[in-house]
């Protein structure tokens, strides 16, 4: 194994993207999660306990398999495929005791939270602004008919949706208003678990504005039909804004790393970060995994699970934290990565580049006891650690996301296809996350991983076009080892 230290540039890959435009526009938090939002846009409404939403997009629909622009019409139905990807959302929710369920009224949306729903005997609650974006005269329109009916305006949408006026309207900030509005109603209903079954875009604005990042993020934060996001809301003390946390992004029922398309284009670059296996010291209520900690049973199944679901994709580079368990779980898949290739009757095996990185080291230090309950609902188990231990750690996630970008290349030929998986415990996973939308170092509490799960991160527009998150601890991968999408809160007064 190579070991080395990496050099970035002064800017990160990402640098021209801004959360929210100005940093007051920004949630800015302190160890306590305490909101500031900005003036133009309302705070979410104070809550007196606890609540999980989960947010599913519908399955697929006529026109998706068209490929044309469907927008807030009603004239597509779900198709065979997305009547049975429905189906295995109700499965992957069976056992989830939802308090209600709001759904967009349009037909494809209405007919997947039937399905979802299916016999719970609460009524499903239609709400119009979870309607899909509105797009005006680029309804109905295959993506080709776009580009010749309307040329440079259509190039616009593509490239700049936020700052794209249709018909005199700009439908991306018309539906982060929406979704301000749907966020009003959905906190103050009195379910305490809460699932929310909309569209593509609309979701994508949910998870946005509850983390206050503005219409830059559309297109950012991906949405696959079925895919399952979960956030959950803490409440705060003098009737604050609750604090916010994404426990997971676009669950979908196939896999997260199958070809399809990144917000509409094609990537053949993507960095997955892998979170290493369990230790024996990750059940013990601590930062376990550091040092010299091995994988224990369940770590070992994760890996291994971890390295069937990458199988099928050729990784060109694994890059782990040189501590103990992240090197067992990238041994487990440069493994099964350079046997697959004999697995056939064509003998041809791969090789995989294995690296240490040390900017994805986590310090002994950061073993740290959680205090209370409350502050693992909080903001995971970060919660109890100490200020400046989280400014140690940010500042190395710089380096480690900046080594990351420079593995890919830089042309967008087709030999230029690279697939990176970088491995390593989720503390430093949570501070690459936010390097790649270019958050600051409060926002890692905003976000949750667990032993085993990975993230994806297309870039369809190559490292310096800035990442597309596909999905965030992503676990449907461990099977019956997994970490379910969702957790009961019967007779429990916390999740």
């Amino acid at each position: 194994m190579l070991l080395f230290a990496p050099t970035p540039p002064p800017s990160p890959a990402t640098a021209h993207r801004r959360p929210g435009g100005s940093a007051a526009s920004c949630i800015r938090c302190s160890s306590v999660r305490e909101l500031d939002r900005s003036p133009s846009r309302p705070p979410l409404p104070p809550l007196a306990e606890a609540k999980r939403v989960v947010l599913v997009r519908h399955g697929q629909s006529t026109w998706n398999a068209d490929g044309r622009i469907q927008g807030s019409s009603d004239f597509s139905v779900l198709t065979p495929k997305g009547e049975s990807q429905a189906e295995t959302s109700r499965l992957m929710l069976l056992a989830d005791s939802f308090d209600a369920c709001f759904t967009s009224p349009l037909a494809r949306s209405r007919r997947t939270a039937e399905i979802i729903w299916d016999t719970r005997d609460k009524d499903l609650i239609p709400d119009y602004d979870l309607r899909e974006i509105d797009l005006y005269s680029f309804q109905g329109l295959l993506k080709h008919e776009g580009k010749e009916k309307y040329g440079a305006l259509f190039q616009q949408w593509q490239k700049n949706p936020s700052d794209c006026s249709i018909d005199g309207h700009y439908p991306v900030r018309e539906l982060w208003d929406r979704a301000q509005g749907c966020w009003e109603r959905i906190l103050t209903h009195e379910g305490k678990s809460v699932l929310v079954v909309a569209h593509n875009a609309v979701n994508q604005a949910l998870v946005a504005t509850s983390l206050g990042l503005g219409t830059e993020y559309f297109r950012t934060l991906l949405q696959s039909n079925c895919g399952a996001s979960v956030l959950d809301f803490t409440p705060q003390p003098g009737g604050r804004p609750p604090s916010v946390c994404l426990n997971r992004l676009n669950q979908t029922p196939s896999s997260p790393i199958s070809a399809e398309s990144s917000a509409g284009r094609k990537s053949s670059k993507r960095i997955i970060l892998v979170c290493q296996g369990a230790t024996q010291s990750s059940s013990e209520g601590s930062l376990g995994g550091v040092g010299y900690a091995p994988l224990n049973m369940l770590g070992v199944i994760q890996a291994q699970k971890t390295a069937e679901l990458l199988l099928d994709l050729k990784v060109n580079s694994i890059i782990c934290s040189p501590q103990v368990a992240a090197v067992d779980t990238a041994t487990a898949i440069c493994e099964v990565q350079e046997a697959a290739g004999c697995l056939g009757a064509d003998c041809v095996p791969r090789y995989v580049e294995m690296k240490n990185l040390l900017g994805l080291e986590i310090d002994d230090a950061f073993l740290t006891k959680q205090k209370s309950l409350e502050q693992i609902v909080q903001s995971g188990w970060m919660g109890g650690m100490e200020h400046q231990k989280l400014k140690t750690l940010w500042a190395q996630s710089e380096d480690a996301w900046q080594a990351l970008v420079n593995e890919l290349p830089e042309d967008d030929g087709a030999e230029s296809d690279r697939v990176v998986v970088a491995i390593g415990h989720p503390a430093i996973h949570l501070g690459l996350l936010c390097r790649c939308l270019n958050l600051t170092m409060d926002y890692m509490p905003s976000f949750h991983l667990d032993d085993g799960s990975i993230s994806v991160i297309d870039f369809p527009d190559g490292p310096k076009g800035g990442g597309i998150v596909r999905c965030t601890n992503y676990t449907a991968h461990l099977g019956r080892w997994s970490v379910p999408i969702t957790k009961s809160t019967e007779n429990n007064d916390e999740f």
